[in-house]
């Protein structure tokens, strides 16, 4: 379960809220009867109502990416974003943005291969671009070679790498919080912990006296 208090129905009368949870949950107390339409349990959507403004920035920003305004070939974006997901480690991210990329029909066998896009031949010169940007975005907090660069500037605009550039760094930062608030698909414990073996301390203690 998130690692904030999820707020119910009965806990607020912000407007961005009740317009949210009635989209997503309809007349149901997603708190008391979690689940959206795409198979995640809902809880983003109670932990980020703690803040109205915040969940309404939020709100504002996933509309700027799907305006009919952009530019940038919504192929690209969307592997952006998924690459963002899996480069951060947020299944959350990841898997949903997965099923953006199936919506517009891409291949299962392509999106399959985004974590190991850089072995795959199924990518077109640009998308291998938008990866490897994402990947420097993610990875190298936004150092970017100038080859890697280049490589956009050649199918791209200043536009278009803009707004690339603008998504998928914001879909690190949802990636990076729903870990760290351990919101839907990224409720998870670590599994990078000791394994407990019996007797190891005094081998070990044994070995390093040799």
């Amino acid at each position: 379960m998130p690692r904030l208090h999820q707020v119910s129905r009965s806990e607020t009368d912000a407007p961005i809220v009740q317009v949210m949870y009635d989209l997503l949950f309809g007349d149901r107390d997603p708190v008391a009867e979690p689940g959206t339409d795409t198979g995640t349990p809902g809880d983003w959507w109670c932990a980020f109502a703690n803040s109205p403004q915040i969940l309404e920035h939020c709100v504002q920003g996933f509309g700027i990416y799907q305006s009919t305004d952009r530019k940038l070939d919504p192929v690209l974006r969307e592997l952006g974003q998924a690459r963002a997901g899996w480069a951060a480690g947020s299944q959350f991210v990841f898997s949903q943005h997965c099923k953006s990329l199936r919506g517009l029909e891409v291949s299962d066998e392509k999106i399959a291969a985004i974590p190991s896009w850089g072995v795959s031949e199924l990518f077109s010169p640009i998308e291998r671009a938008v990866l490897a940007y994402t990947d420097c975005l993610v990875f190298d907090l936004g150092r970017v070679p100038d080859a890697v660069f280049e490589a956009l500037r050649s199918e791209l605009d200043d536009l278009e790498i803009l707004e690339l550039t603008y998504i998928s760094s914001l879909y690190l930062m949802h990636a990076v919080m729903s870990k760290a608030l351990r919101t839907e698909w990224d409720d998870v414990d670590e599994r990078v912990t000791e394994v407990m073996v019996e007797g190891a301390e005094d081998r070990l203690l044994r070995i390093s006296r040799e």
